[in-house]
């Protein structure tokens, strides 16, 4: 039985890319308008067996609404997947470049490959999403628009890439979460990287203390996104990424600092997605 995955976006987006590459490609993917749903329906696990979810880019930064759609949910973190972004033309079959009039793609692809578009005098359409844009050309039987989306999008709908990697900067990498519900999600024996949150009591030194303890335990910390507390004044919670050599080793630091923090939360230990 294929393994129904929630993906934010439509069929031929990023975001399935990144399922197949952790789940592999006999999968179904449920397609869900909002992350919120794709949290919701993860957490939910009625009809859905995972989850995948944009966290943060190497260009544009951390989606951080999606780091408080993380605290309010019943879902473990049990994966990640960077993945390079790559963009290409895509047309129907017989189009050619000359008979381009208008290029349609979400704002921030059109923006990825501005040094491409510029170069010819077509009309950019900002549209609700890449693949969707592919999709619509397809269905349309369109002869004098293109579309900016991945290579996936044109092996679904059938279209040729008439101009590939287009993007100006190719070291465009999105980090993607896989979800699960906390009470499905099963250890991972190898696991060697974890997501936390935390507070601290908020008076001089506080961080500063807790990134100590961690750091003199031989701990990485790959990254530290701070959030405002909702109905505090000025106060904020951390959102960290930990890097170790054994479950065992990571359990054991953060009990040591669990006295140096208000509250302490795992949202999952996992196999670290780089390489």
């Amino acid at each position: 039985m294929k393994k129904k995955i929630c993906i934010q976006g439509f069929e031929g987006s990023f975001h399935q890319v990144a399922a197949e590459h952790f789940f592999g490609k006999n999968i179904e993917v449920i397609c869900c308008s909002t992350f919120r749903e794709v949290v919701k329906l993860s957490a939910a696990k009625l009809n859905c067996d995972g989850g995948v979810m944009a966290i943060e880019n190497s260009i544009a930064g951390s989606i951080l609404p999606n780091y408080n759609l993380l605290q309010k949910s019943n879902v473990k973190i049990v994966g990640e997947v960077y993945l390079q972004v790559k963009q290409n033309l895509l047309a129907n079959p017989g189009v050619k470049l000359e008979d381009i009039r208008e290029v349609h793609s979400h704002p921030m692809a059109l923006l990825q490959c501005i040094d491409y578009l510029e170069n010819h005098n077509w009309k950019l359409i900002e549209t609700e999403d890449t693949a969707l844009s592919a999709k619509h050309i397809h269905q349309h039987k369109s002869k004098h628009i293109a579309a900016v989306a991945g290579r996936l999008a044109a092996n679904l709908f059938n279209l040729n890439i008439i101009a590939a990697n287009i993007h100006t900067l190719k070291n465009n990498y999105t980090r993607f979460l896989i979800l699960q519900n906390a009470e499905d999600a099963n250890e991972i024996n190898d696991a060697n990287k974890a997501s936390v949150i935390f507070n601290t009591d908020h008076t001089k030194g506080s961080l500063a203390r807790v990134l100590t303890k961690i750091a003199d335990a031989g701990i990485n910390l790959s990254k530290l996104q701070s959030m405002p507390i909702q109905d505090s004044d000025w106060k904020y919670s951390f959102h960290a990424d930990l890097e170790f050599e054994t479950p065992a080793h990571f359990y054991s630091v953060m009990k040591s600092v669990t006295s140096l923090t208000e509250a302490l939360k795992i949202y999952g230990i996992y196999k670290n997605g780089k390489g």
